[in-house]
């Protein structure tokens, strides 16, 4: 059953094709809405994003944005939750409201500084234990979804 008010994943001029293929299969799994921003690194017909995919495209609600500005005007009383290995709180600090919009950068640079230092109380990171310097996209997001789908109870009853 799909949820009354489902999260969104919003990947900023993401790079890796199948990195956002992943991701949509994790928004189809999940009842999520992604949102593309800005210039991709790939075309959309690429064939490592439908392997990625699999076939699970029709399951996925996608929506394209030329900015992010133009995002958040279509959704004005949208809470956007930023990731970034700079944060100063890690995603398990974050209260998660369904409907938030969970805001990931692209895959060499991440979310540009002036946007993480704009929003530093909505902005959260994954903690490393190891030396490896981050994780990858998709596991990234699929890691703080599925934060946000337990703490709003959206697993019970699976």
């Amino acid at each position: 059953m799909p949820l009354q008010n489902p999260f969104h994943i919003v990947l900023i001029e993401p790079e890796i094709p199948p990195n956002t293929g992943n991701i949509a299969r994790l928004c189809g799994a999940t009842g999520t809405i992604l949102h593309l921003v800005g210039k991709l690194g790939f075309s959309t017909d690429d064939r490592y994003l439908k392997r990625a995919g699999l076939d699970y495209w029709s399951e996925v609600d996608i929506h394209y944005w030329p900015d992010l500005p133009a995002l958040q005007q279509a959704y004005p009383n949208g809470r956007f939750i930023y990731t970034s290995k700079k944060a100063p709180h890690s995603y398990l600090t974050m209260r998660f409201q369904p409907g938030d919009f969970i805001v990931f950068g692209k895959e060499t640079k991440g979310l540009p500084e002036e946007l993480i230092e704009a929003n530093l109380e909505m902005t959260v990171r994954i903690p490393i234990i190891g030396k490896v310097r981050s994780l990858n996209l998709s596991t990234s997001a699929g890691i703080v979804l599925y934060e946000a789908l337990r703490q709003t109870g959206a697993l019970e009853g699976e």
